[in-house]
């Protein structure tokens, strides 16, 4: 049984209500063990048997039946989790600024040539980099006046992806 993570897209903002105690409780009924979850944004620490797309759709199904919405949701392994981390292309940033830098982790790998697209869009220094299989986006003066695109298609292919501060995903790691 392996220790994982699973980030869900898009809940708690919006009118989309998803209690992180019956969040809980929907991991404990497919069969996950030790499961912890961590603020109000859909992050959830848990042990599991079985493959990370076999579980993200078990998740999706789950929350759909209980809650009538659909929720993408990305789970990765420990391991996976952890090199990822490691691959920060701004350790200058996390060391600083953690708040204004951002993890995008997609379903996928980032379609190649979407940073630099992205990147285009920005203003005053944001950069975007594809590293560790995620996006790491830099946000210079903070999130709350960019102009980056956030894609959820690229070149005509959907791109399913949440994003996580860098202070987010350090405490995803320790609680693995």
């Amino acid at each position: 049984m392996g220790r994982m993570i699973a980030l869900l897209r898009g809940i708690n903002v919006g009118g989309r209500s998803l209690p992180m105690a019956e969040l809980r409780t929907l991991c404990a009924k497919l069969g996950w063990q030790d499961v912890a979850t961590y603020i109000q944004s859909g992050n959830v620490v848990f042990s599991a048997d079985g493959e990370p797309a076999a579980l993200e759709t078990a998740l999706e199904r789950t929350i759909a039946d209980r809650f009538g919405m659909e929720v993408p949701t990305i789970v990765r392994g420990e391991a996976e989790w952890r090199a990822c981390i490691e691959a920060n292309p701004f350790p200058e940033v996390a060391r600083d600024t953690p708040n204004w830098l951002l993890l995008m982790v997609g379903k996928t790998a980032p379609p190649e040539g979407i940073a630099p697209a992205m990147e285009a869009t920005g203003q005053a220094g944001e950069r975007v980099r594809s590293a560790g299989g995620l996006l790491w986006i830099h946000y210079p003066e903070g999130i709350g006046r960019s102009k980056l695109s956030w894609p959820s298609k690229y070149e005509g292919r959907p791109f399913v992806a949440t994003t996580r501060n860098y202070r987010t995903a350090v405490k995803l790691r320790e609680m693995l």
